[in-house]
């Protein structure tokens, strides 16, 4: 169904002594509670996935933790997939990529209820449309996902049949609400509406009753096993009414402790294409990038009397013309000179910067863990320590960003600049 959330009016069954109800009576009854439960979902709820539908490589790959399938993207880069799948060739044999898709709960956005009862198993080639399996120049990357669908079931003979009746002497008993897996090698587009209650236009399917929860990408090598690490499982929406905008990135470690010398080139002191970089996930007005809104504030350390503090002067460089921006770039433009033992506190008010919804940025600092930019070394070329500590999001799915859901809030992070033992 392709309904907005008001399409039409709201009526009830009501019931009185004497009354003849017919089969059409109640299947509008039904189709009026399942509309209205649809609509408390999508409009006062949002949609996304609720709980599971993880999507998991071979086996083989996975047997000494459920959780390797998300620590190995930080082992296995991303870019190395790709380059690995741009050798995949022709196919030859037949192909061997499989994924499971774990249990679990999902909303469309249309406000039904995808369930998974049990671990399914996607041949990943025989999933694909039958125009998208071309052995020759295989697709290289593909996305998995799962739609809401019905099945009548359950045959069964009428009692009394009428010839003014609308059915046959014999009727499926049931529907059956169940699912289908969806697999395709055409990227999926995204939903950019501010309002999960509105109509979804171009983004169901064409030819298709209900739209796709899309649950990851596959950079994908059909002769051989889908390792863990080419599996990207944050392309998925969460369940909510917005996927907020957030800090994905920054070109330094948080809490790291770098020489004089490689501060002066992390915060562009000479080099004028030098500089913080942050990445957000999404599309901010550059209109918001403004003087105030990023400090960075020296609280001088070392031996003796310390904690005096004063603000570095810096500048926003390379704004672009366009209305938004997904990067920023803030460079120093005073001549202070840093001490060793100095610690080096960068604040960037997230709520000052609104996304293409007008929403502010969802910017808290959660535990320190947004990564840096591609998990390249930054500017002293130090290498972020592998923690032991919540290596993973709550969500269990993908890499650290900021944000605790409440949106706003102020991004924190710092540096130190190394002493005379560092």
């Amino acid at each position: 169904m392709t309904e907005t959330a008001f399409d039409a009016p709201a009526r009830r069954l009501r019931y009185f002594h004497g009354r003849l109800l017919n089969a059409p009576d109640l299947r509008e009854d039904q189709e009026q509670q399942q509309a209205r439960i649809r609509r408390q979902l999508r409009c006062l709820l949002g949609y996304g996935v609720a709980h599971g539908l993880h999507v998991r490589g071979e086996p083989e790959y996975n047997t000494s933790s459920e959780d390797v399938a998300e620590e190995t993207p930080e082992e296995v880069p991303e870019e190395s997939s790709e380059e690995e799948a741009e050798d995949a060739g022709e196919l030859h044999g037949p192909p061997r990529a499989k994924v499971w898709i774990t249990p679990g709960l999902g909303i469309d956005a249309l406000g039904n209820q995808i369930v998974v009862p049990g671990a399914c198993e996607v041949d990943l080639w025989q999933r694909l449309p039958a125009e998208e399996r071309t052995s020759g120049n295989p697709p290289k990357r593909v996305w998995v996902g799962v739609s809401f669908h019905e099945e009548d079931e359950s045959p069964t003979r009428s009692v009394f049949v009428s010839d003014c009746g609308d059915t046959s002497d014999c009727e499926y008993g049931w529907t059956r609400e169940t699912y289908r897996v969806r697999v395709t090698s055409k990227p999926p587009d995204l939903d950019r509406r501010c309002d999960t209650c509105g109509p979804l236009g171009d983004h169901l399917p064409a030819g298709e009753r209900y739209p796709v929860l899309w649950l990851a990408r596959i950079d994908v090598d059909w002769r051989r096993p889908v390792h863990p690490g080419r599996i990207h499982m944050n392309i998925r929406r969460l369940f909510g009414l917005r996927v907020p905008t957030v800090i994905t990135g920054i070109n330094w470690t948080h809490g790291a402790t770098y020489s004089v010398e490689e501060t002066r080139q992390l915060l562009g002191t000479t080099d004028r294409n030098g500089g913080l970089r942050v990445r957000f996930s999404d599309d901010i007005h550059v209109e918001g990038l403004k003087r105030g809104v990023i400090d960075i504030q020296v609280i001088e350390g070392g031996a003796g009397k310390n904690a005096s503090s004063w603000f570095m002067g810096g500048q926003f460089e390379d704004l672009p013309a366009d209305r938004f921006t997904r990067e920023l770039r803030y460079r120093q433009t005073t001549r202070e000179t840093l001490q060793e033992d100095d610690r080096v506190l960068i604040t960037i008010r997230t709520a000052f910067l609104l996304d293409r919804c007008c929403r502010p940025v969802d910017g808290t600092h959660v535990g320190g863990r947004v990564p840096l930019l591609d998990d390249r070394p930054g500017a002293g070329g130090e290498k972020p320590e592998r923690s032991r500590w919540c290596r993973r999001p709550p969500s269990g799915v993908g890499r650290w960003t900021s944000g605790s859901g409440a949106g706003g809030d102020v991004f924190e992070s710092w540096f130190f600049v190394a002493g005379s033992a560092g």
